[in-house]
């Protein structure tokens, strides 16, 4: 089972589909408690989604207020598998200029930028891809499949190592997929990316069902 967490800000319900298509259940988790019971109840919880839309300010607001800041962290603390998706990826960056200044997860060093003027904002619609590293969340994806974006602002990654696929919108080279140990994001939407999108969608089921806690302990935050 994989838990998405619910910022309060967006409609879950395609990220949930999209697990579905990929063959695995998943559950909401809109509070910190209600991550313990569901530890507490069930041993088959191997991974955590973020997803988001809207401002990265608010929906780190959210995480803490929720109690869901923890998760996250726990999750990375544990290597238990976590996915950011679009706002979600961008979260796990260590700053944002969107509305000010932000503080975000840090797992990532770098920020989170908007576009320059010469392009239309939000960068919306379908995009391809340039794989730059093999990793297995990406396996079976080509260079020149097309996936779905739709964001106005972009990462700029700090450390090379961590970029694994990027898409070229106007002068700006987009970081479209990262990862660093058990941490992976996707600035587009998979769950919105057609047959490509599934194909990433399933391996990252396949990396969930690949983890196991910790010996000798449930992994709790």
């Amino acid at each position: 089972m994989i838990a998405v967490l619910d910022l309060g800000i967006g409609n879950l319900s395609s990220v949930r589909s999209g697990f579905l298509r990929a063959g695995e259940e998943t559950t909401v988790i809109a509070r910190g408690e209600a991550w313990e019971e569901l530890l507490a109840a069930r041993d088959d919880v191997t991974g955590v989604v973020l997803p988001g839309v809207g401002a990265f300010g608010d929906a780190m607001f959210q995480l803490r207020a929720s109690g869901l800041l923890n998760v996250v962290r726990g999750a990375v603390r544990e290597g238990r598998p976590l996915l950011g998706i679009c706002l979600g990826m961008q979260l796990l960056f260590s700053l944002s200029e969107e509305h000010g200044s932000h503080v975000g997860l840090g797992v990532f060093p770098g920020k989170v930028v908007r576009f320059p003027n010469d392009v239309k904002v939000p960068h919306m619609g379908w995009n391809d891809l340039t794989v730059v590293k093999d990793h297995p969340l990406l396996a079976g994806v080509r260079k020149g499949d097309y996936v779905y974006f739709v964001h106005s602002f972009h990462a700029v990654v700090q450390d090379e190592q961590h970029l694994l696929a990027a898409a070229q919108y106007g002068r700006t080279l987009v970081p479209a997929v990262v990862a660093k140990g058990s941490v992976c994001g996707t600035q587009f939407h998979p769950e919105k990316s057609g047959p490509v999108g599934e194909k990433i969608l399933r391996n990252f089921v396949a990396i969930c069902r690949a983890w196991t806690a910790p010996k000798g302990e449930k992994a709790h935050v």
